[in-house]
């Protein structure tokens, strides 16, 4: 499914990433309204590396570190019974495309894409079915989402979602029907 442009190496997000990725999540915010909080109310390095990760990920182009995407697990509570009602699936059965952002100085080359291929990837390759959930505030990430074949399975509320946005969309995504060997 990978259709990783060329010079993009998708890797294992290491430890040495990260204030590359803090610079990165910090200058692409005022224009893509991620995380929606801003600044912060705690470190940047607590939002980009969840406790519940499985997988984490980068983008380099050239050798550079220009874009992030985790998995983590899906946990009872908030958002999880929510999103296995809608997406008919127990909750261990789910994972979550998490901290998704991508360096602004090489928006279009389909980089994002690329991270979501390999993130999707992981998961289907579990035998899971892929969640995320959405903020209105930006159109364009529910524009691309749905292109890619999610689905709105419900809406929330998130403690983090301020009182002034509308509730955010939850989506999944099931891993492509494989066609019988003829």
């Amino acid at each position: 499914m990978s259709t990783t442009p060329p010079a993009i190496r998708v890797r294992p997000r290491r430890e040495e990433d990260l204030v590359v990725l803090e610079q990165v999540l910090a200058a692409q915010q005022p224009t893509s309204r991620y995380p929606l909080r801003w600044p912060l109310p705690f470190p940047v390095r607590e939002f980009i590396v969840r406790p519940d990760e499985l997988v984490a990920l980068v983008a380099e182009d050239a050798g550079r570190v220009v874009g992030h995407v985790s998995v983590t697990a899906v946990l009872p509570g908030e958002l999880g019974e929510t999103w296995a009602a809608g997406a008919g699936r127990p909750i261990d059965e789910l994972a979550c495309l998490s901290v998704l952002f991508v360096d602004l100085a090489v928006r279009g080359r389909r980089i994002g894409g690329a991270l979501m291929d390999a993130a999707e990837d992981w998961i289907f390759a579990r035998g899971r079915t892929a969640v995320l959930d959405v903020v209105t505030a930006n159109e364009r990430p529910l524009a691309v989402y749905r292109h890619r074949g999610w689905s709105e399975i419900g809406h929330a509320r998130p403690d983090w979602l301020p009182d002034t946005e509308p509730p955010v969309i939850l989506m999944a995504k099931s891993a492509p029907a494989v066609a019988p060997a003829t």
